[in-house]
């Protein structure tokens, strides 16, 4: 069943603020899983793409995958197949010559779109697939059905203060093999390491167009979806290796219209987070008081807290 409500009219920004405690919020595979930190000042980073990972993951969870909130970027899939199956659902040939003369009169390369029948294809794609229609997605492969630019767009996460690293020594009283366990006379031990935060708080930004919205289709609807993930997406993502992660503040910017009616730096500098006591590390949620400087955001822009 489509949606029947239309594509969000208003420009919107956000500040989302969650934190980590005795987890690895984001491990950097070129590190060896350590947690992602800048290198020189030693605040703590989490990818924009692992923010979406968590969306899509609550988003699939919550609709069993099906459209329209079907999820393209998903684990152990195969992202031409989608394509080819957008075409195939709008009965639309790519081994013949076009049925459109529109379109050429001659198949360019088989088993690929042309002219409109791209196009059809891509809005088959942003209407069934809700990550497509919120964030974008390159389709030009395979059977190319272009390349589509989202509304929702977000930044890495920094940590309001620098984080530490810590690393553990596990043990687990197993092994994998009848080789290792030969080796060790049977006394089967496997030592590992685990990298965790014990404490951080996280801030990233976030932007959302109309423009862009009105090309994918992305919904007042999809758009309540996407605060309810943003809100809720740790909850289901649980792991030993994540700790103790939640999403802390929502900040929303709402603009009266479409192209917007303040630049994005004044909106964020508004609001601010600080530790209470600079004396100690902050290893708590409860360590930070967070204040909204009113007189810095101007007409045309409302802010709601929704966390």
């Amino acid at each position: 069943m489509m949606s029947t409500s239309l594509p969000v009219q208003k420009r919107y920004d956000f500040i989302l603020y969650f934190d980590v405690k005795d987890g690895n919020p984001n491990g950097d595979p070129d590190a060896g899983n350590l947690p992602r930190v800048d290198a020189e000042t030693g605040h703590g980073l989490v990818t924009d793409v692992c923010l979406k990972r968590k969306i899509r993951n609550y988003v699939g969870l919550k609709y069993n995958d099906i459209a329209p909130h079907s999820i393209f970027i998903k684990e152990k899939a195969v992202l031409n197949n989608a394509i080819k199956q957008a075409y195939i659902s709008l009965n639309i040939d790519l081994e013949n010559d076009p049925a459109d003369k529109a379109d050429g009169s001659k198949r360019n390369k088989k088993g690929q779109g042309q002219g409109n029948e791209v196009n059809h294809a891509k809005q088959f794609l942003c209407q069934n697939f809700f990550d497509i229609r919120t964030f974008g997605a390159v389709l030009s492969t395979g059977a190319n059905a272009g390349q589509v630019r989202g509304p929702a767009q977000f930044t890495f996460a920094r940590s309001v203060d620098p984080v530490v690293a810590l690393e553990h020594s596990i043990t687990r009283m197993a092994v994998t093999t009848e080789a290792e366990a030969e080796k060790q006379s049977g006394d089967n031990r496997t030592m590992g390491r685990k990298f965790t935060v014990p404490y951080g708080l996280y801030r990233a930004y976030g932007f959302i167009s109309a423009p862009f919205a009105e090309q994918t289709g992305f919904s007042e609807e999809d758009l309540e979806l996407l605060w309810e993930a943003l809100e809720k997406m740790f909850e289901h993502d649980r792991s030993a290796a994540r700790g103790l992660m939640s999403t802390r503040k929502l900040y929303v910017f709402e603009h009266n219209s479409k192209m917007g009616d303040a630049p994005v730096n004044e909106l964020f500098d508004a609001v601010k987070a600080s530790r209470r006591d600079e004396s100690k590390p902050a290893r708590d949620f409860n360590d930070y008081i967070f204040t909204v400087d009113s007189a810095r955001i101007p007409q045309g822009v409302q802010l709601v807290e929704r966390v």
